[in-house]
């Protein structure tokens, strides 16, 4: 990676840091409703997004992904829009943009990528899928079931597990028996690596290989990016009562932004700071001047042809706006 790569990367990880950072003002001002930060997991979403293709490959995010649609272009105010609680899944064109809409079941996203993944194969599209997960995640049974399907179709998936440290108030070493999630690989016939999920880097460098083990017909690969959660798992979530000041000072010494600073110019980190500011501000006045949409959008997009008793119930609920 040059020179003029990695500043890029710095530079969608530093939108991604002030974005997470406005995002939990809002929700305190009241605006959004509930966030999940992603402060401290930058480096492992924006290299893993970074390194796919975007005429080809999908990816498949939980809740807290939002580095992940930074890098992937998706415009912030309509990715953030689901926080407001008006629009479930954000207002972004998941088939244009190659990020599906985030899903809050745990587990949830492995399943529908690697159904994805069985559609690209069948179809010869030459994709290959991406999804998200955390520790915490990794207990269950849909992960399972999805990377043993995975592992005996030889399907064109990277299964890419954020190891944050921390399953809410559960730590990792009382939440993955064994310690590694990416050591579980071996049981369903295919490859698990262990990258440092704070090296935006090696985690381009880990994601890109995997993503061309896949596209090849290698079958799936498991990468755990080894990282921390820096702040709460949730804006409803008070860390201090199950970690140490001293665990999160120690480990905020491996800030991905305060490493990717310290390799940078400050020229370099100012002119970042200026873009990151400005994609702030027009963030902020776009989700402010967002509207509560429709109330018939709740029958409108349920199934693509419409069933009788869905119809007779849309019916009804004009009737009784009317009255």
């Amino acid at each position: 990676m040059d020179d003029a790569e990695f500043r890029e990367l710095f530079r969608l990880m530093l939108v991604t840091r002030r974005l997470d950072e406005e995002a939990i003002a809002l929700q305190r001002q009241g605006v959004l409703p509930a966030y999940a930060p992603v402060r401290g997991q930058e480096a492992a979403q924006v290299g893993s997004a970074a390194a796919l293709d975007l005429s080809r490959d999908f990816a498949f995010p939980t809740y807290r992904e939002l580095g992940a649609a930074v890098a992937m272009g998706v415009d912030p105010v309509a990715y953030l829009a689901m926080h407001l609680n008006i629009w479930h899944g954000g207002l972004y064109d998941a088939s244009t943009s190659r990020l599906s809409p985030p899903n809050a079941v745990v587990g949830g996203p492995v399943l529908h990528a690697v159904g994805w993944a069985m559609g690209a194969q069948l179809d010869g599209t030459g994709g290959a899928a991406l999804t998200y997960f955390g520790d915490g995640a990794s207990s269950q049974g849909d992960i399972h079931e999805a990377m043993n399907f995975a592992g005996v179709y030889r399907l064109p998936v990277v299964f890419f597990c954020q190891n944050n440290g921390w399953a809410i108030s559960l730590p990792t070493a009382r939440q993955v028996a064994g310690g590694s999630v990416a050591a579980r690989a071996a049981g369903y016939g295919f490859e698990g690596v262990r990258v440092d999920g704070n090296d935006v880097t090696a985690v381009f460098e880990a994601t890109r290989q995997a993503l061309d083990h896949a596209r090849s017909g290698g079958g799936p690969t498991i990468v755990e990016a080894m990282t921390y959660r820096l702040g709460p798992h949730s804006t409803s979530d008070d860390p201090s009562r199950y970690r140490s000041a001293e665990e999160e000072r120690a480990r905020a010494e491996h800030d991905p932004i305060t490493t990717g600073m310290a390799a940078l110019t400050a020229e370099d980190v100012a002119d970042a700071e200026e873009h990151a500011a400005s994609v702030v501000t027009r963030t902020t006045e776009g989700l402010r001047a967002l509207k509560t949409p429709p109330g018939d959008d709740m029958f409108r997009f349920v199934h693509r042809e419409p069933t009788a008793a869905l119809l007779a119930q849309h019916r009804a609920w004009k009737e009784s706006q009317d009255a």
